[in-house]
């Protein structure tokens, strides 16, 4: 039996980012967000609209998606709060977040220089994903409210993932049995479980997938 019921989000899971971009000043900012999904090399990232991430990320073009593993829940819940905005926008502030310059620190976590972007990667984190701006559009269209949020495309131009989770005998591949990502659910943490059935989709294989070469920038 169904029924219908109204929640207040439809948060029903998606990987952790810890989304790391440049201020203005050409310090560090690194932001947990969790509304994300990818098709080939490209990834959508739904961010407020006046957010500090949104306003480096339409400012600067370029990003870091860092995934971390599920072992890292703790690490992420440090950021949890946390706000680069100064001073902190009143809904946050009534919500109880603070402002923190450097994120990093006190989520004792790793700025390590990227290959290709400015903006820096999370070495402790298992996958990162250096990635350029390519379109921003308005979300959460409703007949009374302007929308509040923004979808940005994203393109990913290199990806750097621990040598663990590579496939054996497939330098390109991540193996799938190895990769524990720390998952969102109605803003609560969880990790995967082990494979449940074999996938028809799996026999197809990867490389048939790849998109075709383009420019990097």
């Amino acid at each position: 039996m169904h029924k219908a019921i109204e929640p207040s989000i439809l948060y029903l899971g998606t990987p952790v980012i810890l989304l790391s971009t440049l201020n203005e000043d050409g310090s560090p900012n690194l932001a947990p967000m969790s509304s994300a999904w990818w098709l080939g090399w490209n990834c959508m990232l739904g961010l407020g609209a006046k957010g500090h991430t949104a306003a480096n990320l339409r400012r600067e073009r370029e990003c870091v998606l860092n995934l971390p593993s599920a072992s890292m829940a703790g690490v992420v819940n440090r950021l949890a709060k946390l706000t680069g905005s100064d001073p902190v926008p009143p809904h946050k502030h009534a919500m109880g977040y603070r402002h923190e310059a450097n994120k990093f620190a006190t989520a004792g976590l790793t700025a390590t220089p990227s290959d290709l972007v400015r903006a820096p990667r999370v070495a402790e984190c298992p996958i990162q994903l250096e990635a350029v701006l390519e379109t921003v559009h308005p979300f959460g269209h409703r007949p009374d409210k302007d929308p509040g949020a923004l979808a940005f495309e994203v393109r990913i131009i290199r990806a750097h993932v621990d040598e663990s989770l590579i496939a054996a005998g497939h330098p390109n591949h991540i193996d799938p049995g190895q990769w524990r990502p720390l998952i969102m659910s109605f803003c609560r943490f969880y990790g995967l479980g082990p494979e449940l059935h074999p996938s028809t989709l799996s026999e197809i294989p990867e490389e048939s997938y790849r998109p075709a070469p383009a420019m990097q920038r």
